[in-house]
This record gives structure tokens, sequence and C-alpha cells, in this order.
């Protein structure tokens, strides 16, 4: 009976929001937060159990960071991101009866209906066709192993069913074909499931590379609730946990962090405009990554995301067709540039580039991102949230919103700082190598012949040299025509 009585009050919230919603006293799009947020990275790329206890440890000392409900045991949400350990999920495989294969597997976290077994069971169905249809092989699913009993009423009535699906990359193909696949299967099931009118339905991750645990309880209740992560066999060469504090929005497991790229501290005070722009974007958007699926993949940012899930959702997509996540910090995250004449003129034609393809996704906002090949730390260009670094002689690198989240031995640090406006500091887990704010800038604007390709932006400020620079001139009438087709008024040209 008590239970029952739960789910009432709960039931009773979220229709009380709707209401709020529909009547216009309660807007989603005012919603922002602030938490804590880092990463823990091997920095040789190789995977060790000390990163994921680091991970864990730095998630539990930040739980001051989140918001705790009225029952005491409902979080906000935390969760941790972290490479596939493949032989934990071998061995799990072996014990099904099935022989594993040579190539890396790929993993699916997922959030499904928890009391309507037919729901859960069209979602299932969705999920294997989809993966079926691009050629894999499944090996199965796995029920994760949960305690309920660390969690609050409130989180405890919204707990999803919570189960892994395994993949076999039997196609033989790089592991960037076979993430890139992925992300298209995981849009093609975020729409099929949509259309059915499914609720409760949500993959935290679908890689090949990495898996991601979160939920609605507290940091510290992390690894009481998912006992997975206490296992020895569970390494990895980087961490990436996030400890949600929301101010003033309705907590769901779903909007727990990290989500599939990035770890979000902060809010994006430009993101009506930057989801605005995104949809604009899409009307012309092509890529050869993805071919006949780019339907698939629209709308970029869902409906009813948060700013994190916003940004994440965009991310992800470039980091998909760039491949190189710095890069794609510096596009959508880029620092500020217009009037630092000092700056050296590769990267002023870089961010000039940025610029001309991409508004930016203005905070505060600190983040720390991941593809499962690189990890990055980085601020936009306000820097009014904290990151700081410390790198040790074990190569392990420390990024957090605070300092003595990981109790490390001073006499091991060997470089200390913060990661200034605009900066960044990252890890190429492939060739095991750390790179810095100036070095990382010097690398990414020698990617394309940036000061080429800034030669055919014209600047508005240009626009009196249209002899000078070969540009056809617009007649006063005609001006006056087209800023009157996109709005500006009489007094936006005044003032």
């Amino acid at each position: 009976m008590k239970k029952n009585i739960q789910s009432d009050e709960i039931s009773k919230i979220l229709l009380e929001k709707k209401r709020l919603t529909k009547f216009g006293l309660y807007n989603p799009d005012h919603e922002h937060d602030a938490c804590g947020v880092g990463a823990v990275v091997a920095i040789d790329g190789k995977p060790r159990r000390q990163v994921v206890e680091a991970g864990i440890d730095a998630l539990k000392a930040v739980w001051h960071r989140g918001a705790v409900g009225g029952d005491g045991k409902t979080g906000d949400g935390a969760g941790i991101h972290v490479e596939i350990p493949q032989d934990f999920f071998k061995t799990h495989i072996a014990r099904t009866g099935h022989k594993p294969s040579k190539g890396a597997l790929a993993v699916g976290m997922v959030f499904l209906p928890k009391t309507d077994f037919n729901s859960q069971e069209i979602c299932r169905g969705i999920v294997e066709t989809e993966i079926l249809r691009f050629g894999y092989t499944i090996y199965g699913w796995r029920q994760v192993p949960v305690d309920p009993s660390v969690l609050g009423a409130l989180a405890n009535a919204g707990m999803p069913e919570i189960e892994q699906i395994l993949i076999a990359n039997d196609r033989d193909i790089s592991s960037s074909e076979f993430e890139r696949d992925l992300y298209v299967i995981r849009r093609r099931i975020e729409k099929k499931v949509l259309s059915s009118n499914i609720q409760g339905f949500y993959i935290c991750s679908l890689s090949c590379r990495s898996v991601i645990y979160k939920g609605m309880f507290l940091a510290e209740h992390l690894t009481n609730f998912y006992p997975d992560l206490l296992d020895d066999r569970f390494v990895s060469s980087f961490a990436l946990y996030h400890q949600r504090y929301s101010t003033n929005t309705f907590p769901t497991w779903e909007l727990a962090q990290p989500f599939r790229i990035l770890a979000h501290n902060g809010e994006i005070n430009t993101l009506k405009g930057n989801v605005n722009w995104m949809k604009s974007h899409e009307i012309k958007m092509v890529s050869n990554e993805f071919g006949e699926h780019g339907p698939f993949l629209k709308p970029v940012v869902q409906p009813g995301s948060s700013d994190s899930a916003a940004l994440d959702a965009v991310f992800e997509l470039l980091v998909r067709v760039r491949g190189n996540i710095p890069f794609v910090k510096t596009i959508l995250i880029p620092e500020s540039w217009s009037n630092k004449e000092w700056m050296p003129k590769k990267w002023r034609s870089m961010y000039s580039y940025c610029n001309s393809i991409m508004e930016p996704w203005d905070g505060p906002a600190a983040i720390v991102a991941t593809d499962g090949k690189w990890v990055v730390g980085g601020m936009d260009r306000n820097g009014l949230r904290p990151m700081r670094y410390s790198v040790t002689d074990d190569d392990l690198l420390y990024i957090g919103s605070e300092t003595g989240m990981v109790s490390v031995d001073e006499k091991t640090v060997i470089q200390k700082g913060r990661v200034g406006p605009g900066q960044m500091i990252a890890v190429d887990l492939s060739n095991g190598k750390l790179f810095y704010d100036k070095d990382l800038k010097n690398q990414l604007s020698s990617l394309y012949p940036f000061e080429e390709w800034e030669k055919n932006i014209i600047s508005i400020r240009d626009m009196s040299r249209t002899k000078e620079l070969n540009i056809h001139p617009y007649k006063l009438e005609d001006i006056n025509r087209r800023q009157a087709v996109v709005g500006h008024s009489l007094e936006d040209m005044e003032l």
C-alpha cells in the first residue's frame, strides 16, 4: 500500500508539472543547474583499475554539489562514464554459452519502462531489429545488477528496468565506423520508439568504446546501486563523472549526467537561440558519413532536452562527422577572439571559420567530454565556472570543478593549474599524449587551410568595399526589403 501511495504522489507531481507548463506558471526553457563535474584520465591510454576507483572517489567527494530530495535519499542525478571493460563483458558472454569474437564488442546501457511489460518487449524488439538491420550479431540482453534499497521513494517510483545489450563487431570494420553505425542505430531506435508513443525508454549509451552508469541516487551510492563498478575487472583509461544540482527543474533518470559525449557544469545562456539555429542548419545538413540515414538524425536536439542534453546532442553529431573532439569543442564553445590582436593569425583564421559555420554555445559552462579516443576538459569564453587540473608522475590527469576531489600525494604532482576562459586541456588516448591549450590550438589550426578559407568570408564591415572585393552591391530599397523580411524594425536599426 505504501508503494502505491508513493506512485500516486509521483503521478500528481508530473500532472502538476504539465498543468503549470500549459498555463504559463512553469517554463522548461528557464531551467538551469550547477553541478560537480570532472574526469580522471590515464595519459598513456592504458586501462587501469586505479582510474575507475579515483573517478568513483571523486564523484563521492562532490556530494555537496548535488541536491537531495525530501526523503533524504533521492538525488538529482549522478553517474560515471568509463571505457568498456572488454574482459568483464566477454566473461559474461562466455557464461551464457556464446563464444565472444576477438574484436571489441559494443554495449548498450538501456532504460526500459519498469512496469509495462508489453512496452518493454516492444522496445527490445525495436532495438534488436535495428541492430540486425545493420548486419551485426547480438549476444543477448544482460540484466544489470542493482540495489534499489539505496534509492529514495521518489527515485524508486520512477526507476526504469535497467538492461544491457551486447553486440559483436563481426563485420570487422574499424572502431570509428562501428561507432558511427551505433550512433545511427540509436537514433533510428529513438525515432521508432517515439512513434510508438512509449514512455520511459532511454538509451544512456550505445558504443563500442564506453559505457555509462547513472541514475537518481546520491553520488555516494553509485557503487551500492551498481555493484558492477566494484569488480576488479572493471578497468578504464578514463572516468568522467558528474553530480547534478538542478535548481529549477524536475529531475528524471534520463537527465542524470554524464550524457553520451560530455558532462557539463553550468548553464547555456544562449540555449533558445542555439536550438533555433540548429533547426535552420538541419535544412541544409548533409553528410556522406550518414548517407540515407540523415533524416533519422533530425531533429538533432530532441524536444524537452535540458541545456546540457541539447549541447551534448550537437556535440555528438559533430564528433561522428569530424572525428576530433577538441576541434568540435573549438567550433561549439570557442574562446573570445575577435578583439585579441595578439592572437596568432592561424588561430584567428580558425576561429573566423568556426564562427561562420556555427553559433557559439555560451555559458557559464565547464565541460569534460570524451569520444573514447580523446578526453577533453574545457571552458566557455566567459570562464565563470571553475576547472582545475593536476598531473601526477604515475601518468594520471585529474580534472575537476574544484581541487581536492581525489586525494593525491603532493609529492607525486608534477604539474597543476586551472583551465582559463575558452581554454582546453586534452589527452589523446590513442597516442598516449597530453596537450595543453597552446599546443592543442597550434595543432588544430593546422588541420585545414583556414587562412585560405578566410579569404572567402566577407564581413559586414567590408560591404562598403564592394568594388575592391568584387561584390555585387545591394540597392538601398533591396536592403530595406531584406531587413523587413527578417524582422528588423526601424527601432532596431536606430538603436
